[in-house]
């Protein structure tokens, strides 16, 4: 049987100096002797750890990026909202009562991305090897829920004044409402979409793309208002409905990212750099198979290398090192890889596989 190499399952990334964006650059021609000693220069330019206790460090680090993300958010959002709200109450404003309601659900969507977050953290055990981190996948399937229930909800209310148009009152306050929630979404919208690319959540930056429609779909009120005040009736629930059609937009987006984490998709580039660091770690033939997927915010890959057939265990077992080490350095958010080492085929000598091939029918 091939040997094989791989840290199934790492709590959290390698830690390294530049976030695994460095690489080590491998000529092809150069001699093992001399491909060791560039690796050791490297690491001493650009010293990082492979401890456990680190890689966990790096992990609970990146949880801790995210709920720090949402408490803050969560709270700007809650005071925007509860400003927007008293107006509501005064106007009768039914384009800022969408808007409130919008703003409200998407901070509410910081509670199941927390428990998430805090889930992700749990070691790994024997029922979930993976570990926890499918957890912020859940979440963001709740995000996608409840950024539909808030356009339905809107588009209800806007359907119900244009039935039966109502005048709305104080209308600088509905302006100066719209404006705080423009300001505060477009806040939150930065800092969440920031820091979910950076610790690679896309239940965050989803968060965060919501958020940003939010802000817009606030500005939207201001043309509620300024019909308004023009005399015409129905400009409020006209930009309700326009609300609900940005909400549905937004909707589209936040179900296309959740979908594809949701069905293990990893950008094609992303495997593109992984095939590039392989084949230029010395001993490795060609790449065979190679697949990643994310859990949660992090990045995991199986991947078959071919060796030559005539190395030993230990020293096939080193290239699989050595490969595994590579993908590390090279892809970003990558926590583990497993790496199998197979022979290179010789002439003749039949393919250690075929007592496989039945099970994959």
């Amino acid at each position: 049987m091939s040997p094989q190499h791989g840290h199934a399952p790492h709590d959290g990334p390698h830690h390294h100096g530049h976030d695994h964006d460095h690489g080590h650059e491998h000529v092809h021609g150069s001699t093992p002797e001399a491909a060791r000693w560039r690796h050791r220069l490297a690491h001493v330019l650009t010293p990082h750890s492979h401890e456990t206790a680190d890689k966990t460090d790096r992990a609970l680090e990146a949880s801790a990026q995210g709920l720090r993300a949402l408490w803050t958010s969560l709270a700007v959002l809650g005071v925007t909202a509860a400003a927007q709200a008293v107006v509501v109450v005064l106007s009768g404003s039914v384009a800022l009562l969408g808007d409130t309601v919008h703003n409200a659900a998407d901070a509410l969507t910081a509670l199941p991305l927390g428990v998430a977050f805090v889930l992700g953290r749990r070691a790994a055990n024997r029922r979930f090897t993976y570990g926890y981190g499918r957890a912020e996948d859940i979440a963001g399937l709740v995000i996608v829920l409840t950024i539909a229930a808030s356009a339905a909800f809107a588009a209800w209310t806007a359907v119900a004044r244009l039935i039966d148009p109502r005048d709305i009152t104080y209308l600088p306050a509905v302006a100066a409402a719209a404006v705080i929630g423009f300001l505060g979404n477009e806040w939150v919208a930065r800092y969440r979409i920031r820091v979910g690319r950076d610790i690679g959540s896309a239940a965050l930056v989803a968060d965060g793309l919501h958020a940003r429609t939010d802000g817009f779909t606030s500005l939207a009120v201001l043309i509620g208002a300024g019909g308004a005040a023009l005399g015409w009736r129905l400009a409020d629930p006209i930009v309700g409905l326009a609300i609900t059609a940005a909400i549905l937009l937004v909707l589209r987006d936040a179900c296309r990212e959740v979908f594809r984490r949701v069905m293990d998709a990893v950008d094609p580039a992303v495997v593109d750099r992984a095939e590039q660091a392989l084949v230029h770690v010395p001993g490795v033939l060609a790449v065979g198979e190679l697949r990643m997927r994310w859990i949660g915010h992090r990045l995991r890959a199986e991947v078959a290398i071919v060796v030559d057939g005539a190395l030993s265990v230990r020293a096939a077992h080193e290239v699989a090192v050595a490969a595994e080490h590579a993908l590390l350095h090279a892809v970003p958010k990558l926590t583990s890889a497993l790496v199998h080492a197979d022979p290179a085929p010789d002439p003749g000598v039949p393919d250690p596989h075929a007592a496989l091939a039945h099970h994959s029918s």
